[in-house]
């Protein structure tokens, strides 16, 4: 097929449930692709000589050869061409921003739809797992060395999954009792379902990998101790756990959750399918969720299951939301409500301390700040009354001080986060090295992994002298 053919190809749309019935359940929200549509959605690629899309893959997937693979219609070859690079195309076709990185930086972007880079990525994963054509990467022979990963997410799994394949031995120590890190507590079934995330960490277990579950870094062991049982490195990816607030009156009264707390009770306790499971989810009539981001779309879409009337209360517009447009898109057609240029003031209470409602406060967009998104600034005299007996502060998250308070050779940033060379992820610590969102700040799944990828290496490289 030649060039001109190619580009007449109009991007193929992914079905996906309707909205008015998907608000009222969890499963997954896009139907994925289908072999015809794939396979036509591949003949888009226009193989290009020098493929400007790998340069925007954090994890440099070689994407032309595995859209190849998959226009020819050999569906698993091109799911272990994408496992070359990353450990986890399931979860990466799912919850990356390919708008953002490979697909904008496609040739067919400058003046159309670029190729759906992760559909089809999804497809290939999706493919392998369902056809039970899963093959184990291969491994080189046992180095000796053994390696400490600390925390069970996308940097850390990205990790365990390069250096198994390179011959160390590989164990993960999990705070939580599941596998997946915020792939499991953060993300809602019905962007990310979980048997998914668990046939992913299930493949690594296959290749090797060691998890221990329900064992806190910094508790059970320091990374000194880890350091002296045997382990010849450590990598950190323990994230960036610990809920941030407004520091807004009325924050500790009863029916004030942190995202943390909202989407883990459901997405990784199970609340929604109370009583099979023994969680009871957080039932309420108005949720009010603070925010723009992801996070912040998220639970207010988990808010309409659970029953409630969600509203999203954010202080810029439309345009400055930092969450992906498929999940703004997702989240107003499902029926979410959203009060833009809007700052939460105080959070009123009744006299038995539980919330009844969000004071607010108009704003106007002003001179663009040091993020180069316009500064909200009050509009004077426009305070109004939001009626909730929810709120959910949706504003991003810190490192867990735990480990850096155990370590006392750990340098950190002036942010709490741990310094790193970005060259190599190395510490101030000889031998450790740290990833993700714990040097980072809350960030992406694929930044975490790209992370990852770099520290695997220089882990290779410092335990093999080469």
């Amino acid at each position: 097929m030649n060039v001109k053919d190619r580009m007449q190809i109009p991007r193929q749309k992914m079905p996906e449930q309707d909205a008015l019935k998907r608000r009222h359940n969890f499963d997954e929200v896009p139907y994925g692709f289908d072999e015809e549509t794939a396979i036509r959605e591949a003949q888009r690629c226009l193989k290009c000589k020098k493929p400007s899309c790998v340069a925007g893959c954090p994890v440099n997937i070689d994407i032309p050869g595995f859209v190849a693979l998959i226009e020819e219609g050999k569906f698993a070859e091109a799911a272990r061409k994408l496992k070359e690079q990353n450990s986890l195309p399931a979860v990466t076709g799912r919850v990356c921003p390919q708008e953002t990185q490979c697909e904008c930086k496609c040739v067919l972007a400058k003046k159309g739809d670029p190729v759906s880079i992760g559909r089809l990525e999804r497809f290939a994963a999706d493919y392998e797992r369902k056809s039970g054509k899963v093959e184990l990467a291969a491994k080189a022979a046992p180095t000796g060395k053994g390696v400490a990963i600390i925390g069970c997410g996308p940097a850390g799994l990205t990790v365990a999954g390069d250096l198994i394949k390179l011959g160390h031995a590989v164990t993960i120590f999990e705070a939580l009792h599941e596998p997946g890190g915020v792939l499991m507590y953060g993300i809602p079934e019905f962007r990310l379902p979980k048997e998914i995330v668990l046939a992913e960490v299930d493949y690594l277990q296959r290749m090797g990998v060691t998890i221990r579950k329900d064992y806190v870094v910094g508790k059970a062991a320091t990374i000194e101790e880890l350091l002296a049982t045997g382990y010849n490195a450590v990598f950190i990816g323990s994230g960036a756990g610990l809920p941030m607030f407004m520091r807004i009156p009325g924050e500790n009264l009863v029916g004030v959750y942190s995202a943390n707390e909202y989407l883990t009770r459901s997405n990784l306790m199970k609340a929604f399918r109370f009583p099979e499971y023994g969680t009871a989810p957080i039932r309420s009539r108005k949720v009010v969720v603070i925010g723009g981001g992801n996070v912040a779309m998220d639970s207010a879409r988990t808010a309409l299951r659970l029953g409630a009337q969600s509203t999203i209360v954010y202080r810029r517009s439309r345009k400055e939301m930092p969450a992906r447009d498929e999940e703004i898109h997702h989240a107003e057609e499902e029926g979410v409500e959203f009060k833009l240029l809007t700052n939460p003031t105080r959070v009123l209470g009744d006299e038995h301390g539980r919330v009844t409602g969000l004071e607010c406060l108009k704003m106007e967009l002003g001179e663009p700040d040091e993020s180069g998104r316009r500064r909200p600034v009050p509009v004077e005299g426009s305070e109004f009354l939001i009626e909730a007996d929810t709120v959910v502060p949706a504003l991003g998250n810190r490192p867990n001080p735990l480990i850096p308070q155990t370590t006392p050779g750990l340098k950190l940033t002036k942010w709490n986060t741990i310094e790193v060379d970005e060259n190599t992820m190395a510490t101030s610590m000889q031998g450790v090295f740290a990833g993700g969102d714990i040097v980072s700040g809350a960030a992406t799944v694929i930044l975490a992994m790209g992370q990852g990828k770099i520290a695997a290496k220089a882990m290779h490289e410092y335990l093999t002298g080469t």
